[in-house]
């Protein structure tokens, strides 16, 4: 009698692979999975600048300032614009803003708009202070439900945007600005450094 295996069995391998051979492709493939999963979730840590809206038309926007005045982005167009998306409860945004009152200061002069927007600023009255206390001497607005700081993909502040005097977007900068990043962006919409 000849020995057959049933249906469904199969005959044992006389000679099977060593175990390490069978560990080693689901080991691979878990930390290819795991390192991709990092990949993916957790942002760059060192990128400061780009953004999905370079080279394309600034989302446009009509808010009000925090004296009461309606300001659109629109009503800017032919004019370099530098949006900075800030907070007063926002460490670096302190350390920024001594740049923003002498880019104010230097600018009214060369034609360049310089707009604050607050970005979930928790009391109205700690913007104003925050103005009053580096002398800020722009326009800054207020952003009721965060939807123009969506609009222009802002997820942490400070955030600026520089758009050319056509309305493109050039530059967007993350996280507290030096003189040298400032003036990148500056330079990125034919605006003088300061």
């Amino acid at each position: 009698m000849t020995d057959t295996p049933k249906a469904g069995t199969s005959k044992p391998n006389p000679n099977p692979a060593p175990a390490w051979r069978r560990f080693v492709p689901p080991l691979i493939a878990a930390a290819l999975v795991g390192v991709l999963g990092y990949t993916l979730l957790s942002p760059a840590k060192n990128v400061t600048t780009g953004g999905p809206l370079i080279g394309k038309p600034a989302p446009a926007f009509t808010l009000e300032s925090l004296d009461g005045v309606p300001v659109s982005l629109a009503s800017l167009k032919g004019r370099p614009v530098v949006l900075n998306f800030w907070a007063s409860w926002c460490g670096p945004c302190r350390e920024e803003a001594p740049l923003f009152r002498e880019l104010g200061a230097q600018q009214t002069a060369n034609g360049a708009a310089i707009l604050g927007i607050l970005f979930q600023e928790t009391k109205e009255q700690n913007a104003r202070d925050f103005i009053r206390e580096y002398a800020l001497a722009y326009p800054n607005l207020k952003d009721p439900g965060i939807n123009t700081g969506v609009n222009y993909g802002v997820s942490g502040i400070p955030e600026t945007v520089f758009i050319d005097k056509d309305g493109i977007v050039r530059h967007m900068d993350r996280g507290g600005l030096t003189r040298e990043r400032l003036n990148v962006g500056l330079e990125k919409i034919g605006v003088k450094g300061i």
